[in-house]
């Protein structure tokens, strides 16, 4: 029998992006799947639009506003798939990601988690843009991780695809957090893995640069959540190994979280900073063009950041 995949899509107030989504999880190519909606409490159309693909067999749930990762373990408690695919209701996959992922797993030793390149786009997949990073690889966990820890690679949700054995080790998401859940989570489900099979072949369109985009929150209270999220993602990885090579890693996270809350939360940059030195210090810089070098090297990073900000607003 053809295992079953579970397409869990959390929802709030997606309804411009929606239809499109669950377009998109229908046109798998694998055969056998379940697509489960979980709407958060969305004030918009996005519950009726899910509705509207019931009939074609996606199964849509509702709960108060809890949160995404609140969401997603909801959607867990009602799936019955061997493989999860997570879904955020704005990011596309190829018609062909699930297949290519699921055949790759089979091949593979037990508890691998397999993932792929994803490109960003606003509107269009046409114009997505991908930009391979140095983790689009086979790949230990902890290699894995500490190339993403230095801002060598990330990985969107939608990238990876697991077996349901694997999921149910690294236990639910952290519904404390608002800001960089998926980082934790998928920190603890790496660890929990065999390493990472990458699936050249499997694409994810992964939905940038939206205004109400999580990712695009700058409150004291969303960087609490980023610097909450690492200080766990870090404790996960010194508790699998506690070495040079994980210590710098753990640096390097923190270092580049303060390069990136500064100036809107400088408690958490203060923070941030103790744990770098803590854990042996990071020679992470923050990025910018040829002005933003030269005023750091004149007057320091936070500086040259506080002009670079003004500059954008």
């Amino acid at each position: 029998m053809t295992d079953l995949v579970s397409i869990i899509v959390p929802c709030f107030n997606a309804a411009p992006w929606l239809a499109e989504t669950l377009e998109s999880a229908l046109a798998q190519t694998w055969p056998n799947k379940e697509i489960i909606v979980i709407d958060d409490g969305s004030t918009d159309a996005s519950v009726g639009i899910g509705r509207q693909f019931e009939s074609r067999g996606v199964a849509v749930a509702t709960q108060c506003n809890l949160g995404a990762s609140a969401a997603r373990n909801h959607a867990l408690g009602l799936a019955h798939g061997h493989y999860i695919q997570f879904l955020d209701a704005d990011d596309l996959l190829a018609p062909d990601k699930i297949t290519q992922q699921v055949a790759a797993l089979r091949a593979a030793p037990t508890n691998r988690i397999a993932a792929g390149p994803w490109g960003r786009f606003k509107r269009d997949i046409r114009t997505a843009i991908f930009t391979p990073e140095e983790n689009w690889r086979d790949a230990a966990p902890i290699d894995w991780l500490a190339l993403n820890f230095a801002g060598r690679g990330m990985m969107p949700p939608a990238a990876w695809l697991m077996s349901r054995p694997l999921a149910e080790a690294a236990g639910p998401w952290d519904e404390r957090l608002t800001l960089n859940d998926d980082g934790e989570y998928f920190c603890r489900v790496l660890l929990r893995s065999t390493g990472v099979r990458f699936c050249a072949e499997a694409r994810t369109f992964y939905r940038s640069n939206l205004p109400s985009s999580l990712s695009r929150r700058r409150s004291e209270a969303s960087w609490r959540s980023a610097l909450f999220s690492q200080e766990l993602s870090m404790q996960h990885l010194l508790t699998v190994e506690d070495s040079p090579r994980t210590r710098r890693a753990c640096a390097d996270l923190m270092q580049r979280l303060a390069h990136a809350a500064w100036p809107d939360a400088p408690a958490v940059v203060a923070r941030a900073e103790d744990l770098a030195r803590v854990h042996g210090g990071s020679d992470v810089r923050p990025g910018g063009g040829r002005a933003f070098r030269l005023l750091t090297v004149l007057f320091g990073w936070k500086f040259a950041r506080r002009i670079q900000q003004r500059r954008r607003n």
